[in-house]
């Protein structure tokens, strides 16, 4: 049984290192509460409020666990502040969390810098019908409709290039085991990078359901930096992103097994399911199920050129480990979309046994941007011309295609070459029962 750990709230914090929840203890909805305003927090917005929340947390974590509550009609500035084992937040309708705007006043590692943190901690949890506003926003540099410019934090010391730029994630789940996220609605900017929805890293036996993600970067996004992911579920979700909807990577230095998608809309986002290995871990046993996808270019700043399926292993760097990706199915799945499926093995990391059942490909161009590349980003060859075709396929070793409709809008005909764009010398054991090409009015 998968314990409900975090229900109903929006925007911007993180749960990092050891969160394990126990059935007995569910949400930890005890009779015991602890209101931060009794613990002095103003809740007027401008006012720090970080001790006095931090000082209910630790008198409700001592006292054997409960709810605190943070009351209605208030906004609650705050640095990070630090879950404790036992302790439930409870943000009620009307009150919200904001994340302060100060460097300073958040940890010193990069790793820590996020509005709520748990770190080997037990049994946590937040409810209600509140808001966590992390205020992304506010490390804006220069607003850009292509692109927003963010502050770098180079001066710290702790990080490099793009590293250097806040990370606002939504939901940042970091080696933890048996996590379910339900009913959370995750609202970044659109035009903001580093601006994840949901990211599980190192993480095995996650639930992710009924979730709605708007925002500018990728939307659920699994890592691997320290070990294996295995069996994530999401289903039931919503999602809009100008960058990946779904994807594996980029880092991926362990492997990844069992993951399942299912019954999800993907709505006007630059990439529909991706794969993007780049530093040696390989993954397998993947089902993507009852998606409608809609993909449509953005500026070619952002990673992604209108995929809606994007699987590619090439290395990160000439020194970097190639890994694999094997049994992967793709059932039930429409696309509307402005370019086509890019499937992208490389030498010693080739994709093998892919499936592709049950779907329909229709393509048509309606932005302005310029087509006719392909993206390998991050790193490998960049971005590459490349004339568009239904499905581009490079290094695969076994490719089976049954029911699979595609169509082409016959206005924008331009610069669309082939159905299947492929070299026999790098792809081999294709199989395609009923597959049908043609125009569409």
């Amino acid at each position: 049984m998968r314990t409900p750990l975090i229900q109903h709230y929006a925007l911007f914090f993180s749960i990092f290192t050891s969160f394990q929840s126990n059935p007995a203890t569910s949400l930890n909805l005890h009779s015991t509460t602890f209101s931060v305003t009794d613990y002095r927090a103003i809740g007027d917005g401008t006012t720090y409020d970080t001790s006095h929340i931090q000082a209910a947390i630790d008198a409700c974590s001592a006292a054997g666990g409960g709810n605190v509550i943070f009351p209605a009609g208030k906004d609650y500035l705050t640095a990070t502040i630090y879950l404790k084992s036992g302790v439930t937040l409870e943000i009620e309708k009307g009150a919200r969390i904001l994340g302060g705007p100060r460097l300073v006043d958040y940890p010193v590692e990069s790793k820590r810098w996020y509005v709520v943190l748990a770190e080997n901690v037990t049994d946590v949890g937040i409810i209600g019908d509140g808001v966590i506003d992390g205020q992304g926003l506010k490390f804006v540099e220069k607003l850009d409709e292509k692109k927003n410019v963010m502050v770098s934090w180079n001066s710290s010391g702790a990080c490099y290039g793009d590293e250097c730029r806040p990370r606002l994630v939504g939901l940042h789940i970091v080696r933890c085991d048996n996590t379910l996220i339900d009913k959370v609605s995750i609202y970044g900017d659109f035009n903001t990078p580093n601006n994840d929805g949901i990211d599980i890293e190192d993480s095995n036996n996650t639930v992710i359901t009924r979730c709605i993600i708007d925002t500018g970067d990728d939307a659920i996004c699994p890592k691997t930096y320290t070990g294996p992911l295995y069996n994530l579920t999401a289903k039931d979700c919503w999602i809009r992103t100008k960058s990946s909807a779904i994807k594996l990577g980029s880092a991926t230095w362990y492997d990844f097994k069992g993951l399942v998608f299912d019954n999800i809309t993907i709505v006007d986002s630059h990439r529909g399911l991706a794969f993007q290995l780049r530093d040696g871990g390989n993954a397998t046993d993947v089902t993507f199920s009852n998606i409608n996808v809609s993909t449509r270019y953005y500026d070619p700043s952002w990673w992604g050129r209108a995929e809606p399926i994007y699987v590619t292993t090439c290395r990160r760097h000439s020194n970097s480990n190639a890994g694999s990706i094997s049994n992967i199915l793709f059932v039930n799945i429409t696309s509307d979309s402005e370019n086509g499926v890019f499937l992208s093995g490389c030498k010693g990391g080739l994709l093998s046994n892919l499936k592709f059942i049950n779907v329909n490909f229709n393509y048509r161009r309606w932005t302005h941007f310029a087509d006719g590349m392909v993206d390998y980003r991050p790193g490998c060859r960049g971005l590459v011309n490349h004339s568009m075709a239904g499905i581009v396929m490079e290094n695969i070793e076994g490719l089976e295609v049954k029911n699979v409709n595609m169509k082409w809008s016959d206005k924008q005909l331009k610069g669309w070459n082939n159905p299947l764009d492929f070299n026999p010398s790098t792809v081999n054991n294709i199989s395609l029962l009923s597959f049908h090409s043609g125009i569409y009015a």
